[in-house]
């Protein structure tokens, strides 16, 4: 049936097969358009399949995915449960219904709806998959096979519960099923669940409706002792206290630099400091005052020698 005029549906002998599917502006109008697209019998689906394979026929491959654009919209129609867009989810397995015809091979026994069915699914999967979180939550095959899967078959154990209880967690006996039937490790099932029961959790708010500065999990997670500031700033450090002293103290004399040590890098074993200033007076036989003086002018000339270090 033609939409716009009331008619029946064209055969699909037009030189321009596209032209048959309205345009995606409105998604109820293209899923009604190719529900009414005409299917192809075998000797027909045969024959483009052929044509496409061995002479390269653009046009064959448009029909062959013309009469299965419906197959792509029965499919997707599953998948609304992700909260997904479904003119999105069509439109992906459109994607993968196109790559069935391109491979499609018409010697193989098989109809092409049987053949595309696979492809359609791989690409509504990968879809879904990188949208449904920021994260992508299943990488491996058997993450993938419990994305997919879970969520019905823990419906499955809740609706079969013979005391009619509802669990938001599985049980050890359910989780023990649940890795037999799918073949895969009773602790996948575990991860899974808990990947699939989170959520999206923004590292940075930023601020609030109010202004202020919402807390979020950057503010515990940041490593600031790997930012390049702080790792420069720790060589630094290191270099002064290290190499920066070792030279500053060589600049002084013997007596300037015992001064020094005993006063500011020595430490006891009870944790106490060095000499003090009337007892290093006593050790040399000056004044208490002769001592600051001495400390404070090799303080100075440590000073500026560790300027090179800063």
């Amino acid at each position: 049936m033609n939409i716009q005029t009331g008619t029946m549906a064209p055969a699909l002998t037009s030189a321009n097969p596209w032209t048959l599917v309205p345009s995606l502006g409105n998604l109820d109008a293209y899923i009604s358009a190719v529900n009414h697209m005409p299917m192809l019998t075998l000797e027909q689906e045969q024959q483009y399949a052929r044509q496409l394979k061995n002479d390269g026929d653009v046009d064959a491959a448009g029909k062959l995915v013309l009469s299965h654009l419906r197959l792509v919209v029965s499919i997707a129609r599953q998948y609304l449960g992700y909260g997904l867009p479904h003119g999105d989810l069509i439109q992906e397995g459109n994607v993968g219904l196109m790559k069935a015809v391109k491979r499609f091979d018409p010697d193989q026994g098989v109809r092409m709806v049987s053949y595309a069915m696979h492809w359609i699914k791989a690409e509504i999967h990968e879809y879904i998959l990188k949208n449904w979180r920021m994260v992508k939550v299943a990488t491996t095959k058997s993450q993938r096979k419990l994305f997919f899967n879970l969520r019905s078959m823990k419906q499955g154990f809740k609706a079969d519960a013979a005391d009619g209880t509802h669990r938001d967690t599985l049980s050890e006996g359910e989780i023990n099923s649940m890795a037999e039937q799918l073949n895969v490790k009773r602790e996948e099932v575990i991860e899974m669940e808990t990947r699939l029961s989170g959520g999206d959790v923004m590292l940075d708010p930023g601020p609030s409706e109010d202004g202020e500065d919402s807390y979020g999990p950057i503010a515990y997670l940041a490593d600031t002792h790997q930012e390049p500031t702080a790792q420069l700033e720790a060589r630094q450090r290191d270099a002064l206290a290290s190499d920066g002293i070792s030279t500053a103290l060589s600049e002084l004399d013997p007596r300037s630099r015992r001064i020094v040590e005993e006063r500011w890098l020595k430490v006891n074993d009870d944790g106490s400091g060095g000499m003090t200033l009337h007892e290093l007076a006593a050790d040399y036989g000056v004044s208490a005052e002769r001592i600051r003086q001495i400390e404070s002018a090799a303080m100075k000339k440590m000073k500026k020698a560790l300027a090179y270090y800063a």
